[in-house]
């Protein structure tokens, strides 16, 4: 179960779904500009994360609203842009390093 969670959110228009602000409902058009994907493709990406209980629909005339399923959603995202973030500092310190180095060997006359 914890493989598939994790494979539903494997998709960057997904992640983008779910880390627009969980303190309301988007309607689908909101939803278009944010996430930054064809118009045909935006029901597939829902419908996955409806599949796997990540959001909720409210119907409100033609209208289909989302709203995340839990707060610890964000929680989680949160969490995976913090450790992303520490992966990314370690390598540009491993870069800026590394390019240090390079400039103390002197090239062959």
């Amino acid at each position: 179960m914890k493989a598939q969670f994790f494979k539903t959110l494997g998709h960057p228009a997904r992640i983008r779904i779910l880390e627009l602000p969980s303190e309301r409902e988007h309607a689908v058009a909101e939803l278009l500009p944010e996430v930054g994907i064809e118009p045909a493709h935006l029901p597939q990406q829902l419908a996955e994360l409806r599949h796997a209980n990540l959001v909720a629909t409210r119907k409100e005339g033609s209208a289909v609203h989302y709203s995340p399923t839990s707060p610890r959603i964000a929680e989680l995202l949160d969490v995976a842009r913090a450790i992303l973030s520490g992966v990314l500092a370690g390598q540009a310190e491993l870069l800026a390093d590394l390019r240090a180095t390079q400039g103390e060997a002197k090239p062959p006359s």
